[in-house]
């Protein structure tokens, strides 16, 4: 499908971004090919030992959860049943039955999205596998490629569509890299903060956060309260408020401090058009079209600004 190669085009320009710097970094003390290989393996070692330690964590928590889970729910529902809310157990318990009575009727369906989410993983592979080849070459050849196209073009026509390229990779990477150091100042805030609540599953929460937060203004507040919810089962109510106060702060500070210092000069859009993008690349394709619109506008923008104010 064209959408997965368009994926693994952008993931290939995602790691350009981040890793070229590197590369260039090693390309002082060995050979380009070995700088690139350097820079590529040791970031492929990191996220596959960072998505390892995760997934042991994960699966050590997660018999311990099942019964705090269990005890949770229990104790939400009498929280429930107390003033001011009241709700009657009758109530609670007709939820609760048709709930299993969904799941039971259901059951071959939820099976079936499991085995298609199974196909769904070859693709996630398949797109893996093409962005890691195409990064190759970008970090490697990326500005001989350029050139090269850049000498198909009618001569009058070189001079502005340099400029706009240049504008846009520029936009782009800084769009890139601005993120990544957002997204784990809040990682890391969330995660010290769930350590010190004792919320379970707190690092897999705090991998949640970090990759939720490339979805601009509501990413990170839907992670946030994926952690409220497990506090509420595993902690209790005073946590959760705590995990719920946590949200406002973080918000405050994502949103007052850390995206105006990193972002404001790669990233010059109003606040509505983000919202906008956000809600129409969802709308168009799902989480990824929600992750890649603010960075696709934001080149967009820079290119238009850069052709109209002229060289």
């Amino acid at each position: 499908r064209f959408e997965l190669v368009a994926i693994a085009v952008f993931l290939g320009l995602v790691a350009t971004a981040l890793l070229r710097p590197l590369a260039d970094l090693w390309a002082r003390l060995v050979p380009r090919p070995l700088a690139v290989a350097l820079a590529l393996v040791g970031s492929i070692v990191v996220v596959l030992g960072l998505l390892a330690l995760v997934g042991s964590v994960a699966a050590g928590e997660a018999g311990r959860l099942v019964g705090e889970f269990r005890g949770g729910v229990g104790r939400i529902s009498h929280w429930l049943e107390q003033p001011p809310f009241r709700v009657r157990h009758g109530t609670l318990q007709g939820l609760h039955q048709k709930i299993s009575s969904f799941v039971s009727a259901h059951r071959a369906a939820l099976i079936s999205r499991a085995l298609s989410g199974a196909n769904r993983v070859v693709e996630a592979l398949t797109a893996a596998a093409l962005a890691l080849f195409c990064s190759v070459f970008f970090i490697y050849g990326g500005d001989r490629m350029w050139l090269w196209f850049h000498a198909q073009l009618p001569e009058a026509a070189r001079p502005a569509w340099d400029r706009a390229a240049r504008a846009a990779w520029a936009t782009f990477a800084g769009y890139t890299r601005g993120i990544i150091l957002v997204a784990a100042s809040n990682a890391t805030l969330v995660g010290i903060a769930l350590f010190v609540l004792r919320v379970p599953l707190a690092l897999p929460l705090t991998v949640l956060v970090f990759f939720a937060t490339f979805i601009p203004l509501i990413g990170a507040p839907i992670a946030l309260a994926v952690a409220t919810v497990v506090a509420l089962a595993g902690r209790g109510p005073v946590i959760a408020a705590a995990v719920v106060v946590l949200i406002v702060v973080i918000g405050q500070i994502e949103g007052h401090v850390l995206h105006p210092l990193v972002m404001s000069w790669a990233v010059q859009l109003h606040p509505v058009v983000v919202a906008i993008s956000v809600i129409a690349g969802s709308l168009v394709a799902g989480v990824v079209g929600a992750i890649v619109a603010v960075p696709m506008v934001s080149v967009a923008w820079s290119v238009l600004r850069t052709l109209r104010d002229g060289p």
